[in-house]
């Protein structure tokens, strides 16, 4: 575990008195995507209400079990093999979290898999907010390529100098954060901030320590968040035409077997402003499945009301860049 202090000049933007008082950004490593998927190293770069950097720390995590990518993070099992478990950081990772908005690069992934892990050791994660840079983006109308992290840092000047680790993820995000978050203070954006409920219940089962299907093809634990999904604030605008963008407001369902987890892709959906709909009716914009002639209701239902399907893959495509919703009288 690594730890350091840093301070830095006060900014003069005049600050919006609503905006929180400190801000927790994060990085984490995953050994896949999936819900059973472990953490194998962590950030934190503490902020103060401004964005300036306070401190910041990093740790291993063994997830006993196979590392997973080490292609893209780079942590062998023999690497992992003398780091603490999640058990043994959970209480310090826990105080740097405490009492801050969560800010991540898709802010959902990293806070449901630090969920699942407080979960497992029967605790929860101090955090009841999150803010997505992604989102923020978009609220600033940066002109970014793309929403990858590297894109953002490259906007603001940020260098990075070890992709896929935690420890510089998080700083090149928290140097990224920064300059986004006086943007948005002197142009009086309201921050896209999201309620983060922690997991009420947790059951683990055997996960093979070399599972097919890949990165991200680990099943086996079941999980069951507390929540209630937010009311989409958008009108619907009506049903996605091929070739076009998605809008806010468009009503989306899911039908059927993911690789990415069920409730990540919705969570995307949310954050991105579109309405998440649980069954088809003549109202619903898009259906997402990958097997299109499964023949389950939701399929033929989209069948007989002429609504549209997408696979998993275009929906990930069509969520880089979602219209905002038209402006309301």
């Amino acid at each position: 575990m690594l730890e350091d202090r840093a301070t830095a000049a006060p900014s003069a933007t005049p600050w919006p008195a609503a905006y929180p008082k400190g801000y927790a950004v994060v990085d984490v490593e995953t050994t896949g995507l999936a819900r059973d998927d472990r953490i194998i190293s962590a950030a934190v770069y503490r902020l103060d209400a401004r964005g300036e950097v306070e401190d910041h720390w990093y740790t291993l995590v063994n997830p006993e079990r196979d590392p997973g990518p080490v292609w893209i993070h780079g942590l062998t099992s023999e690497v992992l093999a003398g780091a603490p478990l999640f058990a043994e950081v959970a209480e310090e990772f826990a105080a740097r979290l405490d009492g801050r908005v969560l800010v991540a690069h898709n802010a959902v992934f990293d806070w449901q898999m630090i969920a699942r892990e407080y979960a497992r050791v029967r605790r929860e994660a101090p955090v009841r907010q999150r803010l997505c840079t992604i989102a923020l983006s978009k609220e600033l109308g940066l002109p970014l390529p793309n929403f990858k992290l590297e894109s953002l840092a490259a906007h603001f000047g940020v260098v990075q100098q070890r992709a896929h680790h935690a420890l510089d993820d998080a700083r090149v995000l928290a140097e990224a954060f920064r300059p986004s978050l006086r943007a948005a203070a002197a142009g009086g954006v309201r921050l896209p901030l999201l309620e983060c409920r922690p997991l009420t219940e947790w059951s683990d089962r055997p996960v093979p320590r070399q599972a097919t299907g890949g990165y991200g093809g680990y099943r086996g634990a079941g999980w069951r968040p507390s929540r209630k999904r937010p009311a989409c604030p958008y009108p619907n605008p009506g049903r996605y035409e091929d070739g076009k963008r998605l809008k806010q407001g468009m009503r989306i369902a899911f039908s059927g077997d993911t690789s990415t987890e069920r409730e990540l892709l919705e969570d995307r959906a949310t954050e991105a402003g579109l309405h998440v709909a649980t069954s088809i009716s003549r109202l619903t914009s898009l259906l997402v499945t990958n097997d299109p002639d499964s023949g389950t209701s939701k399929t033929v239902k989209a069948r007989q009301f002429g609504t549209p399907i997408v696979d998993e893959a275009a929906f990930g495509q069509l969520l880089r860049d979602v219209e905002p919703a038209d402006e309301q009288p």
